[in-house]
């Protein structure tokens, strides 16, 4: 369904992604798609091409250039090589401006690592029109909350190890004060509760698909950019 894609950051620089389309790509509305801590694989593609069969234009820039993993020590690796700003700034802007080009608009969604770098994203891309935080956030010195002007809808585990409940009030309470219209939903379910690759002996012992949850936030979130990009 999908292909592979170059488009330019801002700076100019080169960066590749996977694109995945609609059968109808004409006129429809664009997401991108950020990848969990282990890169742009398999599992991140088949979310693109979920959003393409759900009559988006999805794109998943390469933020890794090129790597990816199964082993959580690699991912962490890589995670910690990552600039977040320089991500969001520069790779992750210049995925919306190419969809842009494209689109009249143009929503973000990530999960994990990526859920964290949505909500920088949405605090340096002008250009975006809604975003979709799955279970992950950055530290709260570096949102800017009054930069986000566009609705937001977030998912989260209450039974997360990785970004605790008590880490998502913050952000929540830091959103709210702003005025960011912001739609959260919170599951009685771990870490990657919508990775359908957090299943037996191969996951992270803190992960756990779930999916009656998975299907709920999907739902929703499918809603949420029907009503967001249209």
């Amino acid at each position: 369904m999908g292909s592979t894609v170059s488009f330019n950051r801002p700076d100019g620089q080169s960066v590749n992604g996977y694109l995945a389309e609609p059968a109808e790509a004409k006129g429809a509305p664009a997401i991108v798609v950020i990848q969990e801590w282990w890169g742009l694989n398999d599992q991140i593609r088949g979310v693109a091409d979920r959003l393409a069969s759900a009559g988006y234009i999805a794109l998943v820039p390469d933020l890794y250039r090129g790597k990816s993993t199964v082993e959580a020590e690699e991912a962490h690796h890589l995670m910690t090589g990552l600039n977040f700003g320089d991500a969001a700034g520069q790779d992750i802007r210049g995925a919306v401006q190419f969809l842009k080009g494209r689109a009249a608009k143009v929503g973000i969604t990530g999960f994990c690592m990526g859920g964290a770098l949505t909500v920088l994203s949405l605090c340096n891309v002008p250009e975006l029109d809604a975003g979709v935080i799955w279970y992950g956030l950055p530290p709260l010195e570096y949102v800017d909350a009054s930069k986000i002007k566009v609705p937001v809808q977030a998912h989260w585990g209450t039974q997360d190890e990785f970004f605790t409940i008590a880490s998502v009030d913050a952000l929540e309470d830091k959103l709210r004060g702003a005025g960011v219209s912001l739609d959260s939903h919170r599951y009685l379910a771990r870490h990657a509760f919508a990775n359908e690759l957090a299943v037996g002996p191969a996951r992270l012992p803190a992960t756990q698909y779930d999916p009656v949850w998975a299907q709920q936030a999907w739902d929703r979130t499918l809603r949420f950019f029907g009503r967001t990009l249209g």
